[in-house]
């Protein structure tokens, strides 16, 4: 798009397909139960406004710089620490490409079997060796071409945005429709939706964050927008209109399908597909809801494996800079794909899937265990954001931009630092295991080293990258 073509509207819109998902609500509701309603109202206002309408002001200085994040920071700071965020956030999707072939799986099970029971009853290590299987095989259809990929990937996304639509329409209007019965008890109590701000709500936090983030990826856009000034930060404000809609919404109907004080524990892994079984059943439709959402959940899972194996190593060597990624890493062959780079994420996934099914039982609590992991490392790229806005103001009279969240710089530097900081607080606490040490002690130890050592050696890999790359050079 040349020209100044998008309006608020279409801003919003693309935001909210990139940023929302049905799996939002069922992982945070599975940890928080009906209390979740208080602390989306909390994070939209405190952290996401603040995150949306930041990205707002970067995209709209930086409108020329196609690299996102890490231009950002190569314009505000140092290219060694744009290398930094380049890295982040491509390493930051190891522990999400390994979490893939478990979507793929349970998408299939609904589908054939039209049940999940297999997380309750397989054992994790056979489990893992189906997941690297998959992994393995995407690792390679990626390395071919990824045309047809995106294509059902569009597809399958947009398919997933209608069924949480859907979802939030059909269970809210079931009891007037239908006359079911509402599962919780006390849902017109203000009672039932406080949390007990505690140690293990805190540690929930990390999921809440990792829901909301993202809209980043959007702000290439600022400079196809009519009007930047006003125009892109009114998206971003109904975007967190809608996001917040949709998840109170949704947590509100989740209560009136399950009981909020004793949500089973496979929730994770199975609560949207039970979901749609029960509404399936509200509307004497069987398990109408269950196949589409399993054939929806399945394409879009399958398309976010390959493109994710792709895109990110892309954005990673593309603008390498040889002094921080090794020449061998950042290799062509003749169709253009970057080789040793897949092989490289190969190995780094192959040791994610593998290892933690070696200290967690069963497919239910890797699964559970792969999702917290994700909301802790995930949201470590947020922190490049923060890091940029913060600098930004800080060199206010070097940028300028058609849009500005705030006029006053000190204010800027001041909401960056608190997004900054939550984020931080977040991913830190987010490490603590949600298994009772009490009841597994050794599951939980194993949990708790995993869940500290893993960031630590994603980007202590990136530390190592150009002392390898000096070292190249070097010998060259």
């Amino acid at each position: 798009m040349n020209q100044k073509q998008l309006r608020w509207q279409n801003i919003a819109m693309m935001a909210f397909v990139t940023v929302w998902g049905l799996g939002n609500v069922v992982n945070n509701f599975a940890q928080q139960g009906l209390t979740v309603v208080v602390s989306w109202i909390l994070i939209m206002a405190l952290y996401f406004v603040p995150y949306a309408l930041s990205v707002g002001q970067l995209g709209s200085t930086f409108k020329e710089s196609a690299g996102g994040v890490s231009s950002w920071i190569k314009e505000t700071s140092t290219t060694k620490l744009a290398y930094y965020a380049a890295w982040t956030y491509w390493v930051v999707h190891i522990p999400y490409l390994a979490q893939k072939p478990q979507g793929i799986l349970l998408a299939l099970s609904w589908l054939f079997k039209g049940n999940g029971n297999f997380v309750n009853t397989v054992d994790a290590k056979v489990v893992s060796l189906i997941c690297l299987a998959i992994f393995l095989v995407f690792l390679w259809v990626a390395s071919k071409g990824l045309t047809t990929l995106k294509m059902i990937g569009n597809m399958a996304g947009t398919a997933m945005f209608v069924m949480s639509l859907l979802f939030i329409l059909l269970a809210v209007s079931a009891p007037a429709l239908r006359g079911t019965e509402v599962a919780t008890a006390n849902m017109t109590s203000l009672s039932t939706y406080m949390p007990k701000f505690d140690f293990a709500y805190l540690t929930t936090v990390s999921m809440l964050v990792f829901a909301v983030g993202g809209c980043e990826k959007i702000s290439p856009y600022v400079n196809n927008t009519k009007n930047p000034a006003k125009e892109f930060p009114k998206g971003m404000l109904v975007l967190a209109g809608m996001v917040a809609v949709c998840a109170l919404l949704g947590s509100i109907a989740m209560g009136m399908l399950f009981d909020a004080n004793n949500i089973p524990a496979d929730f994770m892994a199975n609560g949207a597909y039970s979901a749609f079984e029960r509404l399936g059943v509200h509307y004497n439709v069987g398990n109408l809801f269950v196949i589409l959402y399993a054939i929806a959940n399945a394409m879009a899972q399958i398309s976010a494996l390959a493109f994710s194996i792709d895109a990110p190593l892309k954005i990673l060597l593309s603008d390498a800079d040889p002094d921080y990624i090794p020449e061998k890493l950042s290799r062509l062959n003749k169709k253009g794909t970057p080789v040793n780079g897949y092989i490289f994420t190969g190995i780094l996934v192959t040791i994610l899937i593998v290892v933690p099914s070696l200290g967690i039982g069963n497919m239910n609590e890797l699964f559970k265990w792969l999702t917290n992991l994700n909301s802790v490392v995930m949201p470590m790229r947020y922190l490049w954001v923060f890091l940029a806005f913060m600098w930004i103001n800080k060199q206010h009279q070097k940028f300028s931009s058609e849009y500005k969240f705030v006029k006053n710089p000190k204010i800027g530097y001041l909401i960056g630092l608190w997004c900054f900081a939550f984020t931080a607080f977040a991913c830190l606490l987010g490490m603590v295991p949600k298994v009772e040490y009490a009841s597994a002690p050794k599951e939980y130890i194993f949990q708790l080293i995993m869940n500290i050592l893993t960031p630590i050696v994603l980007i202590a890999l990136g530390a190592i990258m150009p002392a390898i790359a000096r070292r190249g050079k070097n010998k060259a």
